[in-house]
């Protein structure tokens, strides 16, 4: 399926098919942070995934209110960008044996997950407020927030000595 479907005809229906996707991303990622949390060796990273996996929780908690607010069923729709971004992680992570260089692995693929997670929350906000539906962007906005929280400390773990130790 893709992004634009047949049964997207107004800028509401791909609100959302887009809600529908974030979704279906956030529940992958929270079965694929427990993987991550295992094979991190650094014990900032590991803590980091863990607090990003209770967020996650938060996440999926918050879209499906936003679909209550918005009066439609709460259902998810493959998304085949998360569905790559998480499979490439996953084949890196197996073939990296060096603790060190895992870690920095880890940390790249995880800021791909938050960059996809970046954009379609920006996405969806603009959307909601477009349609002058403020009350589900405010809601959004929560989860965008910490995304780009995550991202962040991501950021500084990488440059902050697991890059360091990888090389």
């Amino acid at each position: 399926m893709g992004l634009f479907t047949k049964d997207i005809e107004t800028m509401d229906d791909l609100f959302v098919h887009t809600l529908r996707d974030i979704y279906y991303a956030e529940q992958q990622i929270q079965k694929n942070l427990p993987k991550m949390i295992d094979k991190a060796a650094d014990p900032k990273l590991k803590a980091g995934f863990e607090k990003h996996l209770e967020e996650t929780k938060g996440h999926i908690e918050r879209v499906e209110q936003v679909f209550d607010m918005h009066g439609v069923k709460a259902k998810a729709v493959d998304c085949p960008a998360i569905d790559g971004i998480l499979k490439e992680a996953d084949e890196v992570a197996g073939e990296v044996d060096d603790k060190e260089v895992l870690d920095a692995a880890l940390i790249a693929a995880a800021q791909a997950v938050e960059h996809y997670e970046i954009t379609r929350y920006g996405t969806l906000i603009a959307w909601a407020k477009q349609l002058g539906r403020n009350d589900c962007a405010s809601v959004l906005e929560k989860n965008l927030k910490e995304e780009e929280a995550t991202d962040k400390k991501l950021t500084e773990l990488a440059l902050g000595g697991v890059n360091r130790k990888a090389a």
